[in-house]
């Protein structure tokens, strides 16, 4: 396996707005009598529901107007599933098969998919009937897992898609943009697709290369925006996990998947996930030039709502061996506090927060640590990094202590003890950036630009 302890890995920072909360819960399994219906109240898709949903674990926003955006999430059967990395279809491609304005988007797949698969590959089989039924609003990258496989699955147009098994001692790293590479149609253990993808591509002309199929090429953009925008973010994950390889952060063949020089561990894809370059003149609180420092997207920005990995282990069962890893906010000043798959109800604080600013919520209380510190960087990032550091052992700490006794627990006392665990570990990683916020408004105090120095005797 490429991950140290044989887990499987998938995760995502969702990007959106500075200031825009995202919620944590869980929803219980539900069997109903009578057919229920899906209406997005972004664009009004619609579709019936199965009568049984599983327990699944979410990430919605705060405010249900312009759609749910469950975003991610591990359910009862063992699957997680992570919706969506935004990318983009040609122009020669949508002209044989536009977008469908009331197709199945973002704001809906994690809701009307997870609940209802058992598997990774039945999540791809399952979302892509959905795809060429309902057509789709727009070209997305969508991650499945499950305890044996991870999958990776791309829509393009309003009707296509493709999805790539992960090998087992490989990864991938994605942006904005079409990344699977070559199809292999004879390997069915490794590749999915629309059926009629083939002929679709052939017989509108679509393949500049025709000796081969290379979805990236014949469906993706692959412009001069993909150079400071998509690829650099690509060659810092692989730098990241393969440091001996040397690239170019604006190349458009860096490879689709690669594997690491070393096993994986949680902490490599949180450092993935959380960078702005650091150790490169690409590093915006860096010491490159201004032009360096300015030249490329980071990863971790502000306008992430949360960041999300999502961890299952093998030879457990998935109420423990799985993990929904969630820091609020920005990644890069945040932490990820992990929570079982089988706990319940998460903590009230999850449950809060709008657009303007609130002392009971979680995201809220991750973002002001965060402003406090870009207000005066130079002065407060080593107070916030130390609180990070700190965190994240007593983290990993009452982690491991709540896994053993969740392996000995009795089976009707497993819920009560998993959702004990979310509260006291995201309850403690709270308190501590609490205190942070407090420490940092203080000290703010006396760095105002109408400081004057006087002499306290007079």
């Amino acid at each position: 396996m490429a991950t140290a302890d044989g887990s499987t890995i998938i995760a995502r920072n969702e990007d959106a707005k500075s200031a825009w909360p995202k919620y944590f819960t869980v929803h219980p399994h539900e069997e109903h009598d009578d057919q229920l219906t899906f209406k997005s109240t972004d664009n009004g898709f619609t579709m019936p529901l199965p009568k049984i949903s599983g327990k699944y674990t979410a990430t919605p926003e705060w405010t249900k107007e312009f759609g749910l955006f469950e975003e991610d999430g591990i359910n009862e059967f063992g699957v997680a599933m992570s919706a969506t990395e935004s990318a983009y279809t040609n122009e020669r491609v949508l002209g044989f098969d536009p977008l469908v304005e009331d197709g199945i988007g973002e704001e809906a797949m994690v809701t009307v998919t997870l609940p209802y698969i058992n598997s990774a590959r039945m999540g791809v089989k399952y979302l892509g009937e959905l795809v060429e039924r309902y057509g789709t609003n727009e070209t997305n990258g969508i991650l499945f897992s499950d305890q044996e496989e991870v999958w990776y699955m791309e829509t393009a147009g309003g009707h296509q898609w493709v999805a790539q098994r992960i090998p087992d001692d490989s990864y991938a790293v994605v942006s904005n943009q079409l990344s699977i590479e070559e199809i292999d149609f004879s390997d069915e253990d490794s590749f999915m697709y629309k059926a009629d993808i083939q002929e679709f591509v052939e017989n509108n002309h679509l393949n500049p290369n025709p000796a081969t199929f290379n979805f990236r090429k014949i469906f993706g953009l692959n412009d001069l925006s993909d150079e400071y925008y998509n690829t650099p973010r690509v060659w810092e994950g692989q730098r990241i996990l393969n440091p001996e390889i040397k690239q170019s952060p604006v190349s458009h063949e860096l490879p689709f998947i690669r594997k690491a020089s070393r096993l994986i561990q949680i902490e490599d894809v949180q450092r993935i996930l959380s960078s702005h370059y650091e150790g490169t003149p690409y590093n915006p609180v860096g010491t490159g030039s201004e032009s360096e420092k300015h030249r490329f997207r980071p990863i971790s920005l502000p306008a992430t709502q949360e960041s999300h990995i999502l961890q299952i282990k093998p030879d457990l069962p998935i109420e423990i061996g799985g993990i929904h890893w969630l820091a609020m906010g920005v990644a890069a000043q945040s932490v990820y506090v992990p929570f079982f798959a089988g706990l319940t109800q998460t903590p009230e604080m999850y449950h809060h927060g709008s657009k303007t600013y609130s002392t009971d919520s979680a995201y809220w209380v991750f973002k002001l640590a965060s402003v406090l510190t870009d207000g005066h960087y130079e002065h407060f990032i080593k107070d916030l990094n130390t609180t990070r550091s700190k965190v994240n052992i007593q983290i990993q700490n009452k982690l491991h202590e709540y896994q053993k006794r969740a392996l000995v627990s009795k089976d009707d006392q497993l819920d009560q003890l998993l959702n004990q665990a979310g509260e006291e570990i995201s309850g403690l990683a709270i308190k501590e950036f609490q205190s942070l916020a407090a420490n940092l408004i203080t000290r703010s105090t006396d760095l105002s630009p109408l400081f004057y120095q006087h002499n306290e005797e007079l």
